[in-house]
């Protein structure tokens, strides 16, 4: 995202740090774990606000759910090869700076 400024004229930035990007698993739940990193120049991020293309796999049947989309910072469903509802819920985030 590249942002100019309209007093100066100046352009500032964040971008996603494409070699940051991790898996959140079960073994992390409940806990904040750093997902994914940002490069910031002149701008800093101060809320997130998830939208569609989340992807889960299911702990016991390995089933892929993808698209999830987290706006509403829940979602379920249901895993047929498992026969059990399942679903995130209560998303969070946090912004921590390196």
């Amino acid at each position: 995202m590249v942002q100019k400024c309209k007093l100066c004229s100046r352009e500032n930035s964040i971008e996603i740090l494409s070699s940051s990007i991790r898996s959140y698993n079960a073994e992390d739940n409940e806990k904040f774990k750093t997902i994914v990193e940002f490069e910031c120049r002149g701008l800093e991020p101060v809320d997130f606000q998830p939208q569609a293309g989340f992807a889960a796999e299911g702990v016991e049947s390995g089933t892929a759910f993808g698209d999830i989309n987290l706006q509403e910072k829940d979602w379920t469903d249901y895993d047929e090869k498992a026969q059990e509802s399942v679903g995130i819920y209560e998303v969070a985030h946090q912004f921590v700076k390196c």
